[in-house]
C-alpha cells in the first residue's frame, strides 16, 4: 500500500471517529482543542490519554504509546501492521456490508427446515433469543449473487472473506450470529465447527444491554449466553473464548460491578485455569470477580440443556467463590 494511500485511509478515519466507536469518552478538554482521557490501551485509573485532533494523533502517558490511527489500531486489536490497514479499511465500508448480509441470513432462516431444527437440538426454542441475537442461517452458494445484484463488487466480497478466491460462499450451512464488525458461523452438518470472518472478533457480545448492570455474568460461547438470556438471566455477556482481547477486560473495568466468570468445566481445566487467572487480573483492577463452579464437565449451554433451570444456577452464583 503506498504512502498515499495510507495518508488517504488515516484522513478518512479521524481519531475522534475512531476512538468513541472503541468505547473511548473523552474526561477534559485542554489547551489548542486536545482532549484527554482514560486510556484505552491499558486499565487506567485516571485520564492519561491524549488526543490530538489537529494532527490526528495519540499519546498515552500511562503507557508510553502513541501514534496515528493506524498505530492505535495496531496496538488495541494487536495485530500487525497490515492487519491494521486491513481493519481500518473495513471499518470504512465493512458495516453496510454485514447489515446487508445479516438481513439476508435472517431471511434464509426460516427457509431451510434444517437450520431450525439444528437451533432446536442446541436448545433454542424460543422465538425471542432468535430476534434478540439476529440469528440466521447460511446455506450457501446463494450470498453472493444476493450481493451481486445490490451492487456490491466481487471484490469487495473477497476482501471482507464473504467469498472465497473462486467466489464460493465462506459460510455454508451454518447458523451465523452477527457480531460487532464480524460474523460467527456455527456448522451444522460437523464440518469445520467455529468460523469468523478475518479482522478482530470485537468486544464483548452485546456490551451495550449490560454493561450498565451491577452484576454482570461472563461466558465463553454464544450458545451458553442463548441459554441463559433465554432463562431469564439477562445480564450476561460473551468473551467467545476463555481469552479476553484488550478491549473486552478494558470493558469489564470501565466501572464498578461484579463479574461472574462462568466459563466452562472442561475436563482438562482450561476453562477453570482461565477464570483463575481473569479473576485475579480483575480484582488487580479494582472489579470484584467470582468464579461459577459449575458440574464437572459442564458448561452453561449443558447444564441447562442437562435440565438445569435459572434458579439452580442463581444458586451457584450465590456460592460463586473469588
Amino acid at each position: 500500500m503506498s504512502r498515499k494511500a495510507l495518508d488517504e485511509l488515516k484522513h478518512r478515519i479521524p481519531l475522534l471517529d475512531y476512538l468513541p466507536a472503541h468505547d473511548w469518552q473523552p474526561d477534559r478538554r485542554i489547551n489548542g482543542g486536545r482532549l484527554m482521557g482514560l486510556c484505552p490501551l491499558h486499565t487506567d485509573r485516571k485520564p492519561s490519554f491524549l488526543v490530538d485532533p489537529n494532527k490526528n494523533l495519540f499519546y498515552g502517558y500511562g503507557c508510553g504509546r502513541g501514534g496515528d490511527v493506524i498505530r492505535f489500531a495496531e496496538i488495541y486489536h494487536q495485530v500487525k501492521f497490515l492487519e491494521a490497514v486491513a481493519l481500518l479499511r473495513e471499518w470504512c465500508g465493512l458495516a453496510p456490508l454485514l447489515d446487508q448480509v445479516t438481513t439476508f441470513y435472517r431471511i434464509q432462516l426460516y427457509r431451510h427446515r434444517e437450520a431450525i431444527s439444528y437451533l432446536s437440538d442446541r436448545g433454542l426454542h424460543s422465538p425471542e433469543i432468535i430476534e434478540h441475537m439476529r440469528i440466521g442461517n447460511a446455506p450457501g452458494r446463494c450470498l453472493r449473487a444476493w450481493l451481486t445484484d445490490l451492487g456490491y463488487p466481487a471484490a469487495s466480497l473477497r476482501q471482507a472473506g464473504l467469498v472465497d478466491a473462486d467466489g464460493r460462499d465462506a459460510f455454508t450451512h451454518r447458523v451465523v450470529f452477527p457480531l460487532e464488525g464480524n460474523l460467527y458461523g456455527r456448522s451444522i452438518r460437523g464440518s469445520t465447527p467455529h468460523l469468523f470472518l478475518p479482522g478482530s472478533k470485537g468486544g464483548l457480545y452485546a456490551w451495550e444491554q449490560v454493561r450498565r448492570w451491577p452484576e454482570i455474568i461472563l461466558v465463553e460461547g454464544l450458545f451458553d449466553y442463548a441459554v441463559l438470556w433465554q432463562a431469564g438471566l439477562q445480564n450476561v455477556t460473551c468473551s467467545m473464548g476463555n481469552h479476553l482481547n484488550v478491549r473486552q477486560f478494558g470493558q469489564l473495568c470501565d466501572a464498578k460491578r461484579t463479574v461472574y466468570i462462568a466459563f466452562d468445566s472442561d475436563e482438562n481445566e482450561s476453562g477453570q485455569n482461565a477464570a483463575q487467572w481473569m479473576s485475579r487480573r480483575l480484582w488487580a483492577a479494582g472489579v470484584t470477580a467470582r468464579r461459577v463452579a459449575l458440574p464437572a464437565g459442564q458448561d452453561p449451554h449443558s447444564f441447562f440443556s442437562r435440565g438445569g433451570d435459572a434458579q439452580q444456577f442463581q444458586q451457584l452464583l450465590e456460592v460463586a467463590q473469588p
